[in-house]
């Protein structure tokens, strides 16, 4: 930072790319400020070296940070967390701020930001301005913008400094085209050493992906308007390990005939190659993705083309924009004005409309749906095939299902390959194989469930003892979407799963959920919870369900443990912070 004048870094926890992008917006505003700043990837740097940010003058850290599944830090900001938490470094005289990225779903909203934010002040740090709460439940990107328009004279008055006026750079990379380069130097869809794709070498992660092959995928439905898969897949020959409750990271690739139309629409030639170059010499990031490539190998691999666009984007191109009435909408579309707000959401949101300049195309997460103690060697997904009308009447797919649907087995031998890693998770079953456990997932909330059954199954031919295991599954008709049927009443059969209470939402006149179940039972769940050090588990949708369920387990304890509902909410809290209520739920 002194050797290229900076004053101001912005450092990123992201796992989908949208806190790496904020940290960008902000490095690049503070040149509007007369500072200079930087994003910067936490991983890459030792943070014990923080502590000399005071050396420079009017100088800040600043710290976009998303919290991920239940509470966790992004993997990139994994070694960040583990500092802080251990850390006993002087930071008096740094100035800092955050802004987390979250989602209200959640139980623990914005835990990382919360966390960096309190924790950099119990280190002496000095607070420049107030800790920002971004809501994706909402509109993270305006709870952001809002954030940013208070951040910036907040900065002004804190360092004594005025803005210039003068607006940020837009282009941030220049095209190099490439007329003669040996294809052998060029990537054809690897995340990061070049040839990966081609020279298979342990260990698998999210820079080194494994090309496992599928050897099953098969419709689990029996009928309905929505497609349901089971897919296997082979990881003999890669040293991957897993547990159940692990997720499985997929990278997919966008739809060819898509990829054609925007080389169509652009007027390019999709097998040209070339190079998107930083024009900020000094970044650490010399490419928006791994270059050089083709067009074709960009648009497949590397770029979301189905997201819909942010709003300094459409800022951006509203400068080249010819027609005057298109760069005012745009303009006001960009804007946090109350008209902008709802032009946005209308125009661009509601119809899903997306953009040519296109943000990084990003992993898919999967709860696993296997025991590596059963299925060493492969590892199964259990995912539902996502497509619908807009209200514009476009047909939307979503990119990963419906690429994951298309990689059939073939008769003739032929093998598609998916490229993946594991990534590891809490979400595991008791330390004590004689723990009763508590599943509740309906729809693919069963993935994880699937395994852990597959495992007590396994324990108890162990020759151990095994708790009661019971599971509250959901789905819509009995006949046509009661996922892993055969094999659940299987395992019921023999005695590994104790009790299976499935609740088919539409095969009655009023609907029944799993969380109406769960009150049917409420005696035997009270003393298996409060008597027995019974374990919890909810996979599924955030907003709703495991909201419900969540309910229905505090009405359970108020309703045959005695507890008034501050009881009751204290009371599972605790069991969350012992580890007896996991939750594997997604928004």
């Amino acid at each position: 930072m002194k050797k290229t004048n900076r004053n101001v870094v912005v450092f990123y926890g992201s796992q989908t790319g949208t806190a790496e992008e904020f940290a960008n917006r902000l490095a690049k505003d503070a040149h509007r400020y007369g500072m200079k700043g930087m994003a910067t990837d936490p991983e890459e740097y030792d943070m014990s070296e923080l502590s000399r940010l005071k050396e420079i003058p009017n100088s800040m850290a600043v710290f976009c940070m998303a919290t991920y599944g239940e509470g966790d830090p992004t993997d990139n900001a994994q070694e960040f967390y583990d500092w802080m938490q251990g850390t006993d470094d002087d930071l008096e005289g740094v100035n800092f701020a955050v802004f987390g990225l979250g989602n209200k779903t959640y139980e623990h909203f914005n835990a990382t930001g919360k966390y960096t934010d309190k924790r950099f002040a119990e280190l002496g740090g000095k607070r420049v301005f107030d800790l920002g709460l971004g809501d994706d439940d909402s509109n993270l990107e305006e709870d952001f913008i809002s954030w940013k328009e208070q951040f910036w004279p907040a900065v002004c008055e804190f360092f004594g400094v005025e803005a210039t006026g003068e607006e940020s750079s837009i282009r941030q990379f220049e095209l190099v085209v490439h007329n003669d380069i040996n294809m052998n130097q060029v990537y054809t869809g690897e995340m990061g050493r070049l040839k990966s794709f081609q020279t298979q070498k342990p260990p698998f992660d999210s820079k080194n992906l494994f090309l496992a092959p599928v050897t099953v995928n098969r419709k689990l439905n029996r009928g309905g308007n929505r497609h349901l898969m089971h897919i296997e897949l082979d990881v003999m020959d890669s040293k991957i390990r897993y547990d159940a409750g692990d997720h499985v990271a997929v990278y997919p690739t966008n739809d060819a005939a898509v990829v054609s139309r925007i080389g169509e629409r652009l007027g390019v030639d999709l097998d040209t190659v070339i190079s998107l170059k930083n024009l900020d010499e000094e970044s650490n990031k010399k490419h928006p993705f791994p270059c050089p490539s083709t067009y074709r190998t960009a648009l497949t691999h590397y770029l979301d083309i189905n997201n819909t666009p942010r709003k300094n984007v459409l800022y951006e191109l509203s400068q080249y924009t010819s027609d005057p009435q298109e760069q005012e909408n745009m303009r006001k579309m960009a804007s946090a004005s109350p008209e902008g707000k709802a032009l946005y959401q209308s125009w661009v949101l509601d119809s899903e409309r997306n953009i040519l300049l296109l943000p990084q195309l990003q992993a898919r997460y999967y709860s696993i749906a296997s025991s590596n103690k059963v299925h060493p060697t492969s590892i199964h997904i259990c995912a539902v095939v996502i497509e619908y009308t807009t209200k514009t009447g476009r047909v939307y797919k979503g990119v990963a299902t419906n690429w994951l649907k298309n990689k059939e087995v073939t008769e003739n031998g032929h093998k598609h390959t998916v490229p993946m890693y594991v990534r590891r998770s809490q979400f595991r079953l008791p330390f004590k194989p004689s723990n009763p456990v508590i599943m509740t997932g309906p729809g693919t909330g069963i993935a994880p469930f699937v395994g852990f059954i597959q495992e007590r199954a396994w324990q108890k031919e162990q020759g151990k003892d095994v708790g009661e295991t019971i599971l509250y599954f959901g789905c819509r008709h009995k006949n046509e979407d009661f996922l892993y049927q055969q094999e659940l009443e299987e395992f019921e059969r023999a005695g590994v799963l104790t009790q299976l209470n499935v609740a088919f939402s539409r095969d009655q006149e009023h609907k029944i959920y799993v969380q109406h179940l769960l009150k049917k039972n409420k005696e035997q769940l009270w003393k298996l919870i409060h008597s027995n050090n019974a374990h919890i588990y909810v996979c599924g949708d955030a907003r709703n369900m495991a909201r419900d369920v969540h309910t229905a387990f505090y009405e359970i304890a108020e309703e045959v443990g005695g507890l008034t509902h501050t009881q009751a909410v204290d009371y599972f809290k605790k069991l969350m912070t012992k580890g007896r209520y996991l939750q594997d739920v997604w928004s």
